[in-house]
């Protein structure tokens, strides 16, 4: 049975926690990580989730994610799910998100990791997540959106994620672009 720690809506922790599927009380809110792997190519890990899995069933997503545990900071909750996903052993320690995103009972946590000399073929993919993983462009990403075979995040979030791949801020580095 999987326990969360429960957030107030300034992500301020509450001391509570609550169970894994249960319904969440007004005002309550949880936390959720997601990393994204690069290659030199600049082209995005992505997996596909197992058919088996409940939600977004069979469906194509970023390198991973998954819900913080009870006692998770983000960022090791972000290096539980990488290792526990796809074998990768990411260091998130004193690394802030790169990205935040608020939805209706949480908060979104973006890590964008270059990874260069990554090579898939060798990941150790979890039986009850990850049916594959691939290394994939934006369009392809986008294209497979648009085509339902892909989790449906909003086109400009995945525009955002490969923009800011390189660095944090909402200001474009020319050089690092």
């Amino acid at each position: 049975m999987e326990m969360w720690d429960v957030y107030d809506r300034d992500r301020r922790l509450t001391g509570r926690t609550m169970r894994r599927g249960d319904e969440m009380a007004a005002g309550d809110y949880h936390l959720v990580v997601h990393v994204c792997l690069f290659n030199a190519a600049g082209e995005m890990l992505i997996q596909q989730r197992q058919p088996f899995k409940q939600g977004w069933s069979g469906l194509w997503d970023v390198s991973v994610g998954g819900s913080a545990v009870a006692g998770d900071s983000s960022q090791s909750a972000a290096e539980r799910e990488t290792l526990e996903e796809i074998g990768y052993q990411a260091d998130l320690q004193g690394v802030r998100p790169h990205l935040t995103v608020n939805f209706s009972s949480g908060f979104d946590d973006y890590y964008l990791i270059e990874a260069p000399d990554l090579d898939p073929g060798k990941l150790m993919l979890q039986y009850e997540e990850v049916r594959q993983v691939k290394w994939a462009a934006r369009e392809e990403i986008i294209r497979m959106i648009e085509a339902g075979e892909f989790i449906p995040y909003h086109r400009s979030l995945i525009h955002l994620l490969f923009d800011m791949r390189r660095g944090y801020g909402a200001i474009a580095d020319r050089e690092k672009a």
